[in-house]
């Protein structure tokens, strides 16, 4: 059958390993009591924590404030999955242990945050698209080598704004495309759509926006 031959067989096994091992990272990140912790800031907002607390933005105290939360005893208990800024994916312990390792050791699931910056979206009502498609199989394929087993994409949508049909449509189509290359490579998307609470209106009119939005982003 030509099915099982070539890449075609190639094929059809990635889709019987994803199919096995998707739905093991989803049920171990949903397992009750537990939940995401999203430490996924960027340098210059993590630089934003130290410098709260009167810290230099320096790649020795981002590992260390990292570090610190990643190591906490009996984190396990009450963390399912850690969503990592790329860097930080990448980074180990001051004794040369991985952070990845880290989570395991805990039962903890790696993830990775794969969007990229928000720009402007010609066209539109003063509204923003998420960028970070070009180049994602690849990433997502190096990160899936480092440890990571899911991912996280979050793209906005402002009531304010609008939003308006082309971004709305903008927002779900960045998402689907985002969730089908990270299956493709073997991490269960997160998928994100965050309608931004700025503004005077009602939750009522939220819930309006994040139905149509939703609705979009499954169809």
């Amino acid at each position: 059958m030509a099915i099982c031959s070539g890449n075609n067989f190639a094929d059809l096994c990635l889709l019987m390993w994803l199919a096995l091992c998707l739905p093991r990272t989803w049920k171990s990140i949903v397992s009750l009591g537990r939940g995401i912790l999203a430490i996924d800031e960027s340098n210059a907002t993590c630089g934003k924590r130290l410098s709260s607390i009167g810290l230099d933005n320096t790649k020795v105290n981002r590992q260390a404030y990292r570090q610190l939360l990643l190591t906490t005893p009996g984190l396990g208990e009450y963390i399912s999955g850690a969503i990592l800024f790329e860097k930080t994916l990448y980074q180990s312990t001051t004794d040369g242990k991985k952070f990845v390792n880290c989570l395991r050791e805990q039962n903890i699931v790696p993830g990775i945050k794969v969007n990229k910056d928000l720009v402007p979206l010609p066209g539109s009502n003063n509204e923003s698209w998420c960028q970070g498609l070009d180049g994602l199989a690849s990433r997502s394929a190096e990160y899936y080598k480092q440890g990571a087993r899911f991912a996280k994409w979050r793209t906005v949508v402002s009531i304010p704004c609008g939003p308006s049909a082309l971004a709305v449509k903008e927002a779900a189509w960045g998402l689907a495309r985002y969730a089908g290359i990270s299956q493709d490579n073997g991490l269960m998307p997160v998928v994100e759509p965050e309608i931004l609470l700025d503004g005077e209106h009602p939750i009522e009119r939220t819930l309006e926006v994040a139905e149509r939005v939703w609705a979009e982003v499954f169809y």
